[in-house]
């Protein structure tokens, strides 16, 4: 799923690219995909590009005072065209394609989807607080204002909650998900068990140095990259996420997963967890 990183460096490559065009047509290939109708999607046609931006992991372009936001979900992505098809994409359950914007140079971009689970959102919207995910999002850890008090007024609130999930409720901070709240953990060596509101003053600080660390750096890496470029970048960088049976970077041990219904967790034993593997519930009841 693209997170914070990946989602800023899509907006500043997507900036450059659309800067100064109008979009001339939009086609749907997924009706499901599309969450709004007023104002219609064939408002946007005809506008001129503003900018592009980010609310968490929401992609935002602005389009004369109108706003096409997406939300990538598991499986989305977005591809640039320098030449898009003449004749519009037939909706067809075989096919990725989600959603086409076409610019007045006949370039464009197709949001694609992978898998059967289709969970890919577009809006059109003249604010983006009037979507609810963005309405409902925590502050953006990447921002000034996010100061480690106010970080630990965060993980106070919420008391006995374990690490990894507070880290990636978008309600509580946005942009973080599966994948970096296990790389921000195992550079901060806590487990993800760890209950977010008992963390002493040091941990606390060593917590909040590992978030922004983690994700500064990403983004850093991710800057100037097409978005062809940014899955590749980010799976190369990743220490503990999507490497089970891997050697830890950092201590050699063997990351280790716990599986849940629709997701999982990376960690290192020696790094994060005193030496202990967690218990896999999952496969424990398989192995029953």
């Amino acid at each position: 799923m693209p997170e914070l990183p990946e989602v800023e460096a899509l907006a500043l490559d997507l900036a450059g690219r659309l800067d100064g065009h109008a979009i001339a047509r939009i086609h749907v290939a997924q009706f499901s995909a599309l969450k709004t109708f007023d104002p219609p999607l064939a408002a946007l046609e005809g506008t001129l590009v503003d900018g592009v931006g980010r609310h968490g992991k929401f992609l935002d372009i602005e389009a004369s005072g109108l706003h096409l936001v997406l939300h990538l979900a598991r499986a989305g992505w977005v591809r640039w065209r320098d030449e898009v098809p003449t004749i519009p994409p037939k909706p067809s359950p075989k096919s990725t394609l989600a959603l086409r914007v076409v610019l007045d140079d006949q370039s464009g971009l197709d949001v694609t989807e992978a898998g059967t689970r289709k969970s890919l959102a577009a809006y059109v919207v003249r604010d983006p607080q009037d979507v609810p995910g963005i309405a409902t999002l925590g502050p953006d850890p990447l921002t000034d204002d996010f100061t480690v008090e106010r970080f630990r007024e965060i993980l106070e609130r919420e008391g006995g909650k374990q690490l990894k999930g507070v880290l990636r409720h978008q309600g509580t901070i946005a942009g973080i998900g599966n994948a970096y709240s296990d790389e921000i953990l195992h550079a901060a060596r806590m487990s993800p068990y760890k209950a977010a509101g008992k963390l002493t003053d040091d941990e606390l600080h060593v917590l909040y140095d590992a978030l922004r660390v983690t994700l500064g750096d990403a983004v850093d890496r991710s800057r100037g990259l097409a978005a062809s470029e940014l899955k590749g970048e980010k799976k190369s960088n990743l220490a503990v996420h999507g490497r089970t049976g891997q050697p830890c970077p950092v201590c050699g041990d063997t990351v280790r997963e716990v599986s849940f219904a629709d997701s999982s967790l990376q960690y290192c034993p020696t790094c994060q967890t005193g030496g202990k593997p967690l218990a896999d519930r999952r496969m424990s009841r398989l192995l029953k």
